[in-house]
């Protein structure tokens, strides 16, 4: 059984009995151990399985914690207990009450609001360049995150004094973009937990137990969902030296006002590391005690044998640093899986790859583009989409992108011109539209708002009529609009083709049907077209072949991962919640520190400890702080089991600047301060 296996401080807390518990587990110290002896004591003292909730960070942490489970109870018990993300949990709890929402990732709704700010004007109040549809998007997330109590536009202008003279436009723009998610039906992460959240204070869904793994990191709107669930007992696991997710709206005053906000709030520590050696932790224990202590705490090695103490190795230059720890691990008798090289740049780890390459070292570089991001796996699920979710705007959006002189406004007059053409219906606006509707339609003008009005331009209907297109769809009045070129009209034509085409039954026969469809060999063209396109403009028709090749490799391997669910709603759900936690490849891991957290390694490099670098000056002006790079570094040093290297050069030739130790190799005592 799980308690059996549990240290005394583990017994204590995974015990504990019903009410606000806090656990402080430093690294290496057991902490999903002792949340699978938590439920498992649950379960023993008669807590129903249906009855408890467990909160993750990853959905690998729940599944971990769950198989754990399985090896002393019943799948049919284990099965029963709520597990996931945040954000995947509330997906289930609307399911269950049967809210209907239709999730999209960050990178679509960016589309859709890209398309509401382009019909925006600025230049009349300001020649300041207004903010992207994705940049705002972003800042509106952390806006929500934040949990702030006043408006967005009130919000902006105090962070961005620039900006405030488009603060009134940037409201408005939200407040359609909003209407347009509502009309479609579409929520992001943020609003799966609002939706959830309202329910939860209705007391709609209530547990006896809530457990919340990795507590350091909830932002505001998650804290304000826990609050929100009505539960007998709450049990939060984590530590306030590992919170590293600020710039992602992280609120360490979350974890630190634990005690002062539960009156009978009791605080259980973690101290037993059974990852690092013992000059590791000494080394971490040493440079995180500078940041204030929220909770007492230290951590105790508990391995023992003979270890290398950590090393600090610095060079004379960027090129020649990556060049000899990539020279160490050509040497090192660890397996390539059981080395991390962590850094706190992209740069850094742009220069690692390239000189592991250079010497035959295979790497998994976590964080840069995985097989599911790729351009051709999302336009096979976007046309997909047309035919599972006809009101998918932004799938519709992203793969006219592939379609010359239509961007995201007119793809989406296009759209809207379709479902008012077929009543509702995408499918049916371009195989039977209702000629008799009227698809032009004023717009809205406001000055201050940005804008202006005008009626769309329309072109003859029988301009195309030459074209080599569908007979039946030249007389779609989707072509009177006017901005619609040949070149587009001949790609609406292979959508049109598309949907006019059996509907598919299962995921595999979706994407086979996308595979094998014009459309997608046109979008597979074009991009083959872009990456075998030379500085001078040149296509190189044998790179272009290759990358031709590898896009229909990806829709091959795509079509094989669909066959393992049974309908395509089911292969949607995993793409749109499962797939970002996949990876690819295998070797050596360069991750960045984020990227690193929750693992551990044999042999660890933490590199570019450069003043200003590491930590960083220019993401601490953004907002951070020396704390949190603080915390950056601990987490980093304390991935390492046996073997620890911290290294930085001190210059980079390429942009002639010299760089000093950084201050945490000084607070270490590796280093003397410049």
């Amino acid at each position: 059984m799980p308690l059996s296996k549990l240290n005394p401080e583990q017994y204590a807390a995974a015990t504990a009995p019903a009410g606000h518990s806090l656990v402080i587990a430093s690294a290496g110290t057991g902490k999903t151990s002792t949340i699978v002896a938590r439920i498992a004591n649950l379960l023993n003292n008669g807590i129903k399985p249906e009855r408890i909730l467990l909160l993750t960070f990853t959905n690998k942490a729940a599944t971990e914690m769950i198989e754990r489970l399985e090896r002393s109870f019943p799948k049919r018990i284990t099965s029963a207990i709520t597990a996931g993300t945040f954000h995947s949990v509330s997906y289930k709890l609307l399911q269950s009450l049967g809210t209907k929402v239709a999730l999209k990732q960050p990178s679509e709704l960016k589309t859709l609001l890209k398309s509401v700010i382009e019909q925006r004007k600025f230049h009349h109040l300001s020649d300041t360049k207004p903010y992207s549809g994705a940049y705002l998007y972003e800042l509106y997330s952390l806006y929500q995150n934040g949990g702030a109590n006043d408006s967005f536009s009130s919000w902006l202008s105090a962070k961005n004094d620039e900006h405030a003279i488009f603060a009134d436009i940037y409201e408005d723009v939200l407040a359609e973009f909003e209407r347009e998610k509502e009309n479609f039906g579409y929520v992001d992460f943020n609003d799966l937990l609002l939706k959830a959240r309202e329910h939860l204070k209705n007391g709609e869904v209530s547990f006896d137990e809530v457990l919340v793994d990795e507590y350091q990191d909830t932002n505001t709107l998650q804290g304000s969902l826990i609050d929100a669930i009505q539960t007998k007992s709450l049990f939060c696991v984590g530590d306030f030296d590992q919170s590293i997710y600020a710039f992602n709206g992280a609120n360490i005053d979350i974890i630190g006002s634990f005690s002062t906000r539960y009156e009978d709030a009791k605080i259980y520590a973690l101290n037993i590391n059974y990852r690092s050696s013992a000059s590791i932790l000494a080394l971490a224990n040493k440079v995180i005690s500078n940041n204030p202590r929220l909770y007492e705490k230290k951590l105790i090695v508990n391995r023992e044998g003979s270890f290398k103490p950590p090393r600090l190795l610095v060079y004379n230059e960027l090129i020649d640093q990556y060049a000899a720890i990539a020279d160490m691990i050509a040497l090192s008798a660890y397996a390539h899986s059981d080395i991390a090289i962590i850094f706190r740049n992209n740069s850094s780890a742009d220069g690692l790859e390239i000189a592991l390459k250079e010497r035959g070292i295979s790497a998994r570089r976590k964080g840069s583009m995985s097989f599911f991001e790729s351009r051709e796996v999302k336009a096979i699920t976007d046309i997909l989409s047309l035919i599972v979710n006809p009101k998918d705007i932004m799938a519709f959006i992203h793969i006219c992108e592939y379609a010359k002189g239509v961007g995201s406004a007119l793809a989406k007059e296009i759209f809207e011109a379709a479902l008012k053409l077929g009543h509702g219906s995408l499918v049916k606006g371009f195989l039977s539209p209702d000629t008799s509707v009227n698809i032009a339609k004023n717009k809205r003008h406001n000055y201050e708002l940005g804008l202006f009005d005008h009626l769309d331009d329309f072109a003859p209907a029988n301009r195309f009529e030459t074209l080599s297109i569908d007979d039946k769809f030249k007389k779609n009045p989707i072509l009177s609009l006017g901005r619609i070129n040949e070149h587009s009209a001949k790609f609406l034509n292979e959508i049109y083709a598309f949907l006019a085409s059996p509907r598919p039954l299962s995921a595999k026969s979706g994407i086979d049907a996308v595979k094998n469809s014009k459309l997608f060999s046109a979008i597979a063209g074009a991009l083959a077209d872009k990456r075998a396109t030379l500085k001078n403009g040149n296509i190189d028709l044998e790179r272009r072949a290759q990358a031709y090749d590898k896009i229909y490799a990806k829709a091959t391997l795509l079509s094989e991962i669909a066959q393992k669910y049974r309908d395509v709603e089911s292969f949607f759900n995993f793409m749109t919640l499962g797939a970002s936690e996949l990876s690819e490849g295998e070797g050596v891991n360069l991750l960045s520190v984020h990227a690193s957290k929750g693992l551990e390694f044999g042999k660890v490099f933490v590199v570019d400890l450069a003043q200003g670098r590491f930590p960083n000056f220019k993401l601490m002006a953004q907002g951070g702080n020396l704390e949190e790079e603080r915390r950056l570094f601990y987490v980093a040093v304390t991935r390492a089991k046996d073997e620890l290297y911290l290294s930085y050069a001190r210059q980079d030739k390429i942009k002639n600047t010299s760089y000093q130790p950084s201050c945490f190799l000084v607070e270490a005592g590796m280093a003397q301060e410049g």
